[in-house]
């Protein structure tokens, strides 16, 4: 398996919407980064219904051959439908009940309507996570919404203007005199400069879809998603 996967289109089969989608890796306990290979031109099919087996694959690290459980590649629709994204040959089922350690709960969303809802889309994936404390930030940021919690500030921008480099550069700055780790969170994305300098920076980005579902953009936010605090 790859370390990294590419990002896919992903047609809704009942609302014909059309995604981009990229798999998050997963830290397999040898240190190296693990993910599924999507195939660039398979169908997405609807889960009309959800099962524990359908749920996992087994994914086997190309550094030190072990193989391991991880969360099948899904995404949601703003429709409401769950959607199964297709994976590539090799990407073979897990057919154990056998709960993994490294288990989170599923997360649930928050779909987003408004900017108050893409705050609390945030926060809610932050908690899940497993950060504490959360709230409104004591710094207010050039744009958008700060919150912080317990160790970590973090940027929600609501706004349908992308992130800047002005913009993760002040997140950084804030978590740096707070000695804190950070994140950012937008609607919109990030200009190309900004994401570059968040790459250097080791800033977790995510995007906000409508689904209120923060989907990794980067490196640091791939590691920030598989393994929390």
């Amino acid at each position: 398996m790859r370390a990294m996967s590419e990002s896919v289109p992903v047609r809704c089969p009942a609302c014909r919407r059309e995604h981009r989608y990229r798999a998050p890796s997963y830290r397999c306990v040898c240190g190296a980064r693990v993910a599924p290979s999507l195939d660039m031109h398979g169908t997405a099919t609807a889960v009309t219904h959800e099962s524990w087996e359908e749920g996992w694959v087994s994914l086997r690290c190309a550094a030190c051959g072990r193989e391991d459980q991880w969360p099948r590649p899904e995404l949601g629709c703003p429709c409401g439908t769950l959607l199964r994204v297709p994976m590539a040959e090799g990407s073979a089922p897990a057919m154990t009940a056998t709960r993994p350690e490294r288990r989170r709960s599923r997360f649930r969303p928050v779909t987003i309507h408004t900017a108050r809802d893409a705050v609390t889309a945030a926060a809610v994936y932050l908690r899940w996570l497993g950060y504490r404390d959360i709230r409104r930030a004591d710094q207010r940021p050039p744009s958008g919404v700060g919150i912080a919690a317990r160790g970590l500030v973090a940027q929600v921008d609501p706004t349908a203007r992308p992130a800047s480099l002005r913009d993760v550069e002040c997140l950084w700055l804030t978590a740096m005199t707070e000695s804190a780790n950070c994140a950012y969170f937008s609607l919109a994305g990030y200009a190309d400069e900004a994401h570059a300098r968040a790459e250097t920076l080791d800033v977790p980005l995510f995007v906000l879809d409508l689904t209120g579902t923060p989907q990794p953009v980067n490196g640091p936010a791939d590691e920030l998603d598989a393994t929390g605090p």
